[in-house]
């Protein structure tokens, strides 16, 4: 009898811990809000790239090119810590800027690209960048971007925006990149 109650027992508590599961790991910290408040002096990302104006992008037709058809990016690339995939301050603040150039170029999709430094394994670092590239989706989509513009690949350490040794061409590879596309 002892027995069987003890099989009960543990069989219960399996059910529940696997009909519980786990918790979700946060992309954004719970202390900070999602959608940032406008603040003017608030610091650039460490590394940008040249972008256009947003007033450079418009809507495709006739007589106007869009983004996709100029080969240059409108957006700003954001970075990560080391093995991090959730977003720092300063990446939701180009987050939040990349969502406004998307809002004024309502035909061009993005493709994110998720990308990582040279450490660690290649499939290690191909699920890193793939955590990255989403993680800068679900924050976009939250901003108002229709996910149906939005896709996402990962490249992991396979296309390095710096080549070498170090801690600062490591953080210059830490990013995620967005491509325009038709």
């Amino acid at each position: 009898m002892k027995k069987r109650v003890v099989l009960l027992l543990a069989g219960a508590a399996l059910a529940a811990l696997l009909s519980g599961g786990c918790a979700n790991k946060e992309v954004v910290k719970s202390e900070e809000p999602l959608v940032p408040k406008a603040d003017t002096s608030a610091p650039k990302a460490e590394y940008t790239k040249p972008v256009m104006k947003p007033e450079e992008v418009v809507p495709a037709n006739d007589n106007q090119v869009s983004a996709a058809n100029t080969g240059v990016s409108p957006f700003e690339t954001v970075y990560f810590d080391y093995d991090k995939s959730d977003l720092r301050k300063d990446a939701r603040d180009v987050l939040s800027k990349n969502a406004d150039i998307m809002s004024k170029s309502r035909t061009d999709k993005v493709q994110i690209e998720g990308h990582c430094d040279e450490r660690g394994s290649a499939e290690y670092n191909l699920a890193l960048g793939e955590r990255r590239a989403k993680s800068v989706l679900q924050y976009l989509t939250t901003l108002g971007v229709k996910a149906d513009r939005l896709s996402i690949i990962s490249y992991g350490k396979e296309k390095p925006a710096v080549k070498g040794d170090g801690e600062s061409a490591w953080a210059k590879n830490r990013r995620a990149e967005f491509v325009v596309s038709k």
